[in-house]
């Protein structure tokens, strides 16, 4: 006798195939879940019966057999035609957490590959085998089968439909049911050949430590690719989660989430998982099993809420004690983890003291006077300071060195906020940001006899900076070989973003920003010439100020670019006025005195 599906099957096959499920060979994966499931309720009252899976392919004919507890005519009925009732399920006793899947919902993945399914099936209970025959159409038939099984347990068989024979040929079931089901407590083989391993590699017995290390960096370089820089166990009992992280041996990227691997008792839940570790631990990827965490309704990633949350906080823990503890006992391994993987390390210690000291410790930072921690960078420069952006570091740490003032490169991602937060490790750490305009009163003077003499010169040159909103000034300081440096305070920066906005704004907003213009100190950047530098010692000496204004204006455009500082239209106006100036007294043989 034939019978309907008390669903839309075509609707529900075609949900599953678009919008459900990724790929096609998941179908691998349900049946084996559903053969796990079937196994774990027959153990359930017989821990002595039978756990194998033996999975046979020919020519497209693909048959699951399963040494489960079964279902009878009954059950068939209840499970393979109400399918995901879950009050029918709940009264059969298989919505017990323990289980993988859902009987009946997975198996409905096997019509992505096929038009019809058989399943043969004989309860532990007692009764007659029965043959449940499913058809994509929506059609079903419950029979009695012809030959009874000798043991109790489920037989699922398939035939491919053409447009899928790939996904049913002996190699990709084979690589499929190792992918999914390596770990499955339970012997599983495909045409004879065990596709499962005894225990998960991080719960297998290894006569040594180092055996189990080397075993374990084994298994990580086969699943990731890579020889991991170190192996860390993880454990979130709430979860029932145990597993290992595998520190890369290369720079991460913490833009591309790693592709974690996560088993959801001991059945492949994803390659991939998403929001397994905290976004700072980038540098490690995981293989894990976890009973109790929740899989999404495709069972191809993780659920979100409290408990994966928890276990997410539990994870991260377990890395940051693995980084301590490597302070503690590797510092040599500490330093390799830290060139590389510093990133990570920066992020975490924004909101761990703990983390924040490892960085002040053992974290090298450009400075002023070359490579060193933080730490010895304080003790070196009591009143040390740090540079805001990479360019201003670039800009001033040869200045400043020489005039014995420290400075720190603090224009890397995550460095700001660090270098603000060292007083909660440090109450006497005062690193504060560099002023530009602070270095200037650390520039010693030219001579007095120097500066009389270039009074001339630092009149026409004031002159024709006046435009540009620029002082200049003349100093003496190391290092010689830099002609002019560019100075300007925060305040400064301040003005000339408000002045440059109301030049560009309407009517209304030009008196608005004028106010505000007003209100802010109009502290100007400094043009400061360096008397130490032989070129700029013979441009003090020009006697044609017209050239004078021509050279200082050069100078002024090199600063800016030297410094990185953004050019105004009418900075780039000067530059390219001196350079054409420079280029037509050069051609006309101006006197070169």
């Amino acid at each position: 006798m034939e019978n309907a599906f008390q669903v839309d099957l075509r609707g529900v096959v075609d949900l599953l195939s678009r919008h459900l499920y990724a790929s096609p060979r998941v179908y691998v994966r349900e049946l084996l879940q559903n053969a796990t499931d079937a196994i774990t309720a027959r153990r359930a009252a017989d821990p002595h019966a039978p756990a194998t899976v033996a999975v046979d392919i020919t020519d497209g004919l693909i048959s699951v057999r399963d040494t489960g507890i079964g279902l009878t005519e009954d059950e068939v009925h209840v499970l393979l035609a109400t399918i995901g009732r879950s009050s029918k399920r709940d009264e059969l006793g298989l919505s017990r957490h323990e289980f993988l899947g859902q009987f009946g919902i997975g198996l409905l993945s096997g019509f992505l590959v096929a038009d019809e399914i058989s399943v043969e099936t004989r309860s532990a209970l007692g009764g007659h085998t029965v043959l449940w025959t499913g058809r994509s159409d929506g059609r079903y038939q419950v029979e009695r089968a012809e030959r009874e099984r000798a043991e109790p347990g489920t037989t699922v068989t398939l035939r491919a439909r053409r447009d899928a024979a790939e996904w049913v040929t002996e190699r990709t079931v084979e690589e499929l049911a190792t992918l999914y089901g390596a770990l499955l407590p339970f012997q599983v083989s495909v045409n004879g050949r065990r596709t499962t391993l005894d225990a998960p590699p991080w719960q297998a017995e290894h006569p040594s430590p180092a055996a189990r290390r080397e075993a374990l960096r084994s298994y990580g370089e086969e699943l990731f690719g890579f020889t991991p820089l170190d192996v860390i166990d993880l454990r979130v009992p709430e979860a029932g989660l145990t597993g290992v992280a595998y520190v890369l041996p290369t720079p991460a990227n913490p833009a591309v989430r790693g592709g974690h691997r996560v088993y959801l008792k001991r059945m492949l839940l994803t390659e991939s998982a998403d929001g397994l570790l905290p976004d700072w631990a980038f540098f490690v990827r995981c293989v894990v099993d976890a009973a109790e965490l929740r899989p999404t309704a495709s069972r191809e990633a993780l659920y979100e809420d409290d408990l994966l949350e928890h276990t997410r906080d539990e994870l991260g823990r377990a890395l940051r004690a693995w980084l301590v503890r490597l302070a503690e006992t590797d510092p040599d391994g500490l330093r390799a983890f830290l060139t590389l993987h510093q990133l990570g390390v920066k992020a975490l210690a924004l909101h761990d003291d703990d983390m924040l000291r490892l960085v002040d410790r053992w974290l090298e930072y450009e400075t002023s006077a070359g490579p060193m921690t933080l730490a010895q960078f304080r003790a070196t420069f009591p009143r040390g300071r740090y540079a805001g952006s990479v360019d201003e570091f670039r800009q001033l740490a040869a200045v400043s060195g020489a005039q014995g003032v420290g400075l720190v490169n603090g224009g890397y991602v995550y460095d700001g906020e660090i270098l603000s937060r060292l007083n909660r490790i440090d109450p006497d750490a005062r690193l504060a940001r560099l002023d530009p305009a602070e270095l200037a009163t650390h520039l010693g003077p030219a001579e007095p006899d120097a500066e009389l003499r270039a009074r001339p010169f630092l009149a026409a040159a004031a002159k024709a900076l006046d435009p540009l909103g620029c002082q200049v000034v003349l100093r003496d300081f190391d290092p010689a070989s830099l002609p002019a440096l560019y100075l300007t305070s925060r305040a400064a920066e301040h003005h000339a973003d408000l002045r440059e906005a109301r030049e560009a704004g309407d009517e209304l907003w030009a008196d608005v920003l004028g106010a505000l213009e007003r209100t802010v100190a109009a502290d100007r950047p400094r043009l400061v010439l360096n008397h130490r530098n032989p070129l700029v010692r013979r441009v003090l000496g020009l006697s044609d100020m017209t050239l004078a204004a021509t050279a200082v204006e050069s100078l002024y455009g090199m600063a800016l670019l030297h410094g990185h500082h953004p050019l105004r239209p009418a900075d780039t106006a000067a530059l390219n006025r001196s350079f054409l100036g420079l280029l037509d007294w050069a051609v006309q043989g101006g006197d070169h005195d």
